[in-house]
């Protein structure tokens, strides 16, 4: 349980280094308290869609949705709680691997990237659609350009979880000292 709320103690601090047991029973606290709201939500909507069943009045539906719009909204603030903590995490975790926190925005370049070159492509700032050409295969064509970088942006994602999942640098790196507390030279012995 230290290790699921270190990320908490620790709620601004991008800087330093964070081992991987603090980054994945951090992602488990999150999964954990995610699979918490969605148990209470199922039966929620499972026990209200019963009693509408049973009651064959509708607004008994309509009544446990105050409720479950409660538990959203509970969910939301969660949610806007952790953000901070869960990014800090998350470039500590970078950082224990030597790589800059930047990394984490590296999923989403190509998305931007991605929309630009589709407004480019479908015509918005004017001028891409040729004259004689119809404008659906501009649109095909904006569209096949949004999936390649939409791959791109996967590809890179991938990138990244394979960093969380990498051992970090023994012994004191740029970001700091080795939060294991193991000395670099000791791995050349």
């Amino acid at each position: 349980m230290r290790w699921m709320l270190m990320p908490l103690r620790r709620y601004v601090d991008f800087s330093g280094r964070s081992q991987r047991m603090e980054y994945w029973m951090w992602q488990l606290f999150k999964l954990l308290v995610f699979g918490g709201f969605m148990l209470v939500f199922l039966v929620l909507f499972g026990a209200a869609f019963a009693s509408a069943s049973a009651s064959k009045d509708p607004s008994m539906l309509i009544a446990a949705g105050g409720g479950m719009l409660l538990l959203w909204m509970i969910y939301m603030i969660f949610g806007f709680a952790i953000f901070i903590p869960d990014i800090a995490v998350a470039v500590r975790r970078l950082h224990d691997t030597n790589r800059s926190g930047w990394w984490l925005l590296s999923p989403l370049v190509p998305y931007f990237l991605g929309i630009v070159v589709m407004a480019v492509t479908v015509g918005i700032g004017g001028g891409a659609i040729q004259p004689g050409q119809p404008p659906d295969a501009a649109m095909a064509t904006g569209g096949i350009v949004m999936l390649a970088f939409v791959l791109v942006a996967a590809a890179m994602g991938l990138v990244v979880l394979v960093f969380m999942l990498l051992d970090g640098t023994p012994g004191p790196n740029r970001f700091g000292p080795d939060p294991k507390g193991r000395d670099a030279s000791a791995v050349f012995a």
